[in-house]
């Protein structure tokens, strides 16, 4: 019978040469071996403790990371400041910042507002100026605030009225002043508002509306001018028939007192108590019966709304 070959042993020697070296044939055949199938170990289900480390460093890892993008950037920076000083010492003075210089955009509007802006002033200078600005373009310059509380003194103080203001009237159908609540009796007044502004001395002609005690107030060292409503077509008629009337009165007086002058034989006092005894009715009927009926005129709807709006635009 034929003899049965073994070829593992074969693929395991390689087909060596009787020339070969002991070194040379160890060599090979850690390198046939490598080329051949490794079975794996089995293991008894507990993991080692390297790799129980790297899982856990693994796990933390992602927790800390969803923390820290959870977190603003604020919130982030006091972290890391919090766990260098924990980790490795120090003061938290260390890390503070000098506060002293810090400006909002307030502030900016503060230090360079104009009550009036001149359309010759260049603000692309800076974004500060260009701030302020823009700030005064929203303003509304119709009608102004004043502050009163120093008044005796001669010194008031006024701004133009920003939206909200506007829309619930405060400086036009609420008294101007800045903590008066008053809605009746309000008052037009024209001021000269004389200022110091950057160092140069500059003057304004605005607009107050404000109620009787703030107007006192306002006129305490010398008296504004009051801005009136104009005259309606009823009152400049009224106005006429009052002149007219008092010419012809005037007229009447003259001619009277002539008559008077030339009467002979009766004290003056007499004749004037019995002139104007006999005048009255003698007026009367003249006025009664000088021209047609007067008819009362009524309003229309028009006139009607003139009338409301009158005070509002002053």
């Amino acid at each position: 019978m034929a003899e049965k070959i073994d070829f593992t042993e074969i693929a395991v020697a390689g087909y060596n040469s009787d020339f070969d070296s002991d070194a040379e044939t160890r060599k090979r055949k850690l390198q046939d071996e490598s080329l051949l199938p490794t079975k794996k170990k089995k293991s008894d289900g507990v993991p080692s403790y390297q790799e129980m480390e790297q899982q856990y460093t693994k796990e933390e890892g992602k927790i800390h990371r969803l923390h820290y993008l959870s977190m603003s950037a604020f919130d982030r920076h006091k972290q890391f400041v919090n766990n260098y000083l924990l980790y490795f010492g120090g003061n938290l003075k260390d890390f503070k910042r000098d506060t002293s210089k810090d400006r909002n955009d307030m502030d900016v509007i503060r230090e360079n507002h104009q009550f009036l802006w001149d359309e010759d002033d260049d603000t692309s200078e800076t974004w500060e100026k260009a701030l302020a600005k823009k700030y005064y373009d929203k303003l509304f310059k119709e009608y102004c605030l004043a502050d009163l509380s120093r008044y005796k003194e001669n010194k008031v103080g006024m701004r133009w009225r920003t939206e909200n203001e506007v829309v619930e009237g405060k400086g036009q159908f609420i008294c101007g002043s800045k903590k008066c609540p008053e809605k009746e009796g309000l008052r037009s007044w024209e001021v000269n508002f004389a200022y110091v502004e950057h160092g140069e001395k500059k003057n304004a002609l605005v607009k107050l509306r404000l109620c009787p005690d703030c107007s006192y107030r306002l006129n305490y060292h010398h008296k504004r001018k009051e801005v009136l409503p104009p005259k309606t077509k009823q009152e400049r008629k009224r106005d006429k028939r009052h002149k007219k009337h008092k010419k012809h009165k005037k007229g009447r007086r003259g001619g009277s007192s002539d008559e008077e002058q030339n009467t002979e034989g009766e004290p003056s006092g007499q004749s004037q108590r019995g002139s104007e005894k006999d005048d009255k009715p003698q007026a009367e009927e003249t006025n009664v019966w000088s021209g047609p009926a007067k008819i009362t005129e009524e309003k229309s709807r028009e006139e009607e709304f003139e009338d409301y709006f009158a005070d509002m635009f002053l």
